[in-house]
């Protein structure tokens, strides 16, 4: 008869039992997602190169560091079937609004006028592409709200960037009302798993919220900070 081994004491663990930490690529997707969405304004600055202009290039870049943190923030926070499948859902929906939206965009600033151009980016494009980014931050949601909550500092500085993000999207993007909407439906969530990490979803949607309803009031509509010479 023979014994079984003993397992060392100071033997690896298995990789399933290893520390995560989600949070760590949830805050690298708060980030990139409040860099990124601003790039076209952020990198005008850079002017063009031939027909086209630098900032829409480094904008091919955005699903990238968007989505793959995202997929790293649900992967290592153990997401199960459903919020993967929304994931996806949301992943391939984000990316096909922001290449509509890019392409258009581009042609645009190079031949503007064009009305067909105007549909596909400020239009299609634009609701398409946040569509999808409200499924992702619903998986990310679903995934993660109801782990500890962190540290306020920087977990409040990067929420309160998302608001800022989600507010300059959805006004000069023109989906100011599902921006609102959504907003809307985010601060819910966050007010139900607000004794976990859930309650960052408050700081990073009831000031959108907020501030898209008060823009809407004041001006009866919504019209686009650059039409009103704001920017």
């Amino acid at each position: 008869m023979t014994s079984t081994p003993a397992t060392p004491a100071d033997a690896p663990a298995a990789p399933a039992a290893r520390a995560r930490h989600p949070e760590r690529w949830l805050a690298a997707c708060a980030l990139f997602y409040g860099l990124t969405h601003h790039i076209g304004f952020g990198l005008a600055g850079l002017g063009t190169v031939g027909d086209t202009r630098w900032a829409d290039w480094v904008d091919i870049l955005t699903p990238y560091a968007v989505l793959l943190t995202a997929a790293a923030a649900l992967h290592t926070g153990q997401a199960d079937r459903r919020s993967g499948i929304v994931f996806l859902v949301g992943a391939i929906t984000y990316v096909e609004g922001h290449g509509i939206h890019l392409a258009a965009n581009s042609v645009g600033n190079d031949t503007p006028g064009i009305p067909v151009v105007h549909l596909w980016d400020e239009v299609a494009g634009h609701y398409i592409w946040y569509a999808g980014l409200a499924l992702v931050f619903a998986a990310l949601a679903r995934t993660l709200a109801h782990r500890p909550a962190p540290p306020w500092p920087l977990a409040l500085v990067l929420a309160l960037t998302v608001a800022l993000t989600w507010t300059t999207n959805s006004l000069e993007g023109g989906t100011a009302l599902m921006g609102l909407i959504i907003a809307a439906a985010f601060t819910a969530w966050g007010l139900r798993t607000r004794h976990h990490l859930g309650r960052i979803l408050i700081p990073a949607f009831a000031p959108a919220a907020v501030a898209l309803a008060v823009w809407g009031i004041w001006h009866r509509g919504f019209p686009q900070p650059t039409d009103l010479g704001w920017l």
